[in-house]
C-alpha cells in the first residue's frame, strides 16, 4: 500500500500538490483508514485563502472522511481490519499532516469513529464528521450549552432550544441530536429549506431573511422554557439575532457559537446574555465523545434515525478534485455539502 495527499505546500498556496504521503502507523487507540469519501468545511477553503491557522508545511486539510479501516493500534477494542466507517480528524490540534482527511489513508482515533451500517454509502457519511463533532461539543459539554445527552427515547424536557441555521451541515446535526436529546427545536433556514428542517425534526422553523424573523420567534415561543441558542452561522447579525432571542426567554440566558476558542466575539453584544466559543472536536477528550461517537451515532445510523443531512453534492473523483471542490463551495451551496469519493 501507497499513500498519497493533496498537500498545501505553503501558506495560501494553490492549488493543492497531489503527491506522496506518508503510511500512517496507529498506535493505542489509533486506527487507520483507507478513504473513500471526503468533505469540505469551510474551515478548509479559509486556511488556505487567508493562512488563518499557523500550521508547518507542507500540510494536509480534512476533517470529514469515510472509508474503510486498514489497521487498528494494540489498544483498539471497537473495530477491525475492514470495518466501513465513518471518522472525525483534527490535523491541526496536533498539526499532524498524517490526521488530515485529503489524502488516501488518514490517521483516526477510535474515539471519534463509527461503524457504519451497509444502508449507507461513504458519500453519504462524509457529511457527518466534523458537523456532529462540533454541535456535540457546543451543545452537550458541561463548558458549552450543557444540554442533556441523546439517547433512545430520550425522557422529553420541555424546553425548547433555538438553532439558528439549521440547513448548514451544523444545524441540520444539531437538530437531530438536539430532539434525541428530549428537547423540541426553533430553528430558522431559507424559505426553501423550511420543509426539510422539520423533516429531520425541528418543530418550529422559521424563514431567515424576514426582517420580522427574532421578533416572530420571540412572540411564538415565548411562553415556553428556553434551553438556549446554538448559532451554527458564523456571522455578527446571526449571534446578535440569537441574544436578542435569548433575553426574552425565561431560562438559560446563553449563546453558544461557533467561533474557535482564540476567535474574539463581535463587538456590540449584548452584557446580560453569556456567549460560548468551542473547539470542535474537544468533546474526544470528555465523556461526550464516548457518548456521541461510541454509542449514540453508531447506533442511531443502524437504526436509521440519524440522517446523513445535508445530502452530498458530489464534486468529482480522486485528490486532483480537492481544489475544485474548495472552490466549488466557495461559490455556495443550500442544504448541501460538497464531496469528494476516492474510489
Amino acid at each position: 500500500m501507497t499513500n498519497k495527499a493533496a498537500w498545501l505546500t505553503a501558506a495560501k498556496a494553490r492549488p493543492f500538490k497531489v503527491d506522496d504521503a506518508p503510511m500512517p502507523m496507529p498506535s493505542g487507540t489509533e486506527i487507520v483508514v483507507r478513504n473513500h469519501a471526503v468533505a469540505i468545511n469551510p474551515v478548509d477553503w479559509a486556511i488556505q485563502a487567508t493562512g488563518m491557522f499557523p500550521l508547518p508545511y507542507p500540510a494536509v486539510l480534512g476533517l470529514d472522511a469515510a472509508g474503510q479501516v486498514t489497521a487498528v493500534g494494540e489498544s483498539v477494542s471497537k473495530f477491525k481490519i475492514g470495518d466501513r466507517v465513518v471518522t472525525s480528524l483534527d490535523p491541526f490540534a496536533k498539526k499532524d499532516p498524517r490526521r488530515g482527511a485529503f489524502q488516501l489513508y488518514s490517521l483516526a482515533r477510535e474515539e471519534g469513529t463509527a461503524k457504519l451500517p451497509d444502508s449507507i454509502n461513504y458519500s453519504e457519511a462524509a457529511v457527518l464528521p466534523l458537523a456532529v463533532s462540533t454541535s456535540a461539543s457546543a451543545l452537550f459539554q458541561e463548558d458549552t450549552l450543557g444540554l442533556q445527552l441523546p439517547m433512545p427515547n430520550a425522557t422529553p424536557t420541555g424546553k425548547v432550544v433555538l438553532i439558528w441555521g439549521g440547513s448548514t451541515s451544523l444545524g441540520a446535526c444539531a437538530i437531530q441530536l438536539v430532539v434525541a436529546a428530549g428537547y423540541e427545536v426553533a430553528t430558522t433556514a431559507s424559505a426553501h429549506n423550511l420543509d426539510a428542517m422539520k423533516a429531520i425534526g425541528a418543530k418550529f422553523v422559521y424563514d431567515h431573511t424576514k426582517e420580522t424573523v427574532a421578533d416572530d420567534i420571540i412572540t411564538d415561543l415565548k411562553h415556553l422554557d428556553f434551553g438556549g441558542a446554538y448559532c451554527a452561522v458564523l456571522t455578527t447579525e446571526s449571534i446578535k439575532q440569537c441574544a436578542k432571542i435569548a433575553r426574552e426567554f425565561n431560562g438559560k440566558k446563553l449563546v453558544q457559537t461557533v467561533l474557535g476558542v482564540e476567535m474574539p466575539f463581535p463587538e456590540g453584544l449584548p452584557e446580560d446574555i453569556a456567549f460560548r466559543n468551542v473547539y470542535g472536536t474537544s468533546l474526544l477528550e470528555n465523556e461526550v465523545g464516548t457518548a456521541i461517537w461510541g454509542n449514540y451515532i453508531p447506533e442511531a445510523l443502524a437504526a436509521g434515525s440519524f440522517k446523513c443531512v445535508p445530502p452530498p453534492l458530489i464534486f468529482g473523483e480522486g485528490l486532483d478534485a480537492i481544489q475544485g471542490a474548495l472552490d466549488r463551495w466557495k461559490e455556495g451551496v443550500s442544504y448541501q455539502k460538497v464531496v469528494v469519493e476516492l474510489p
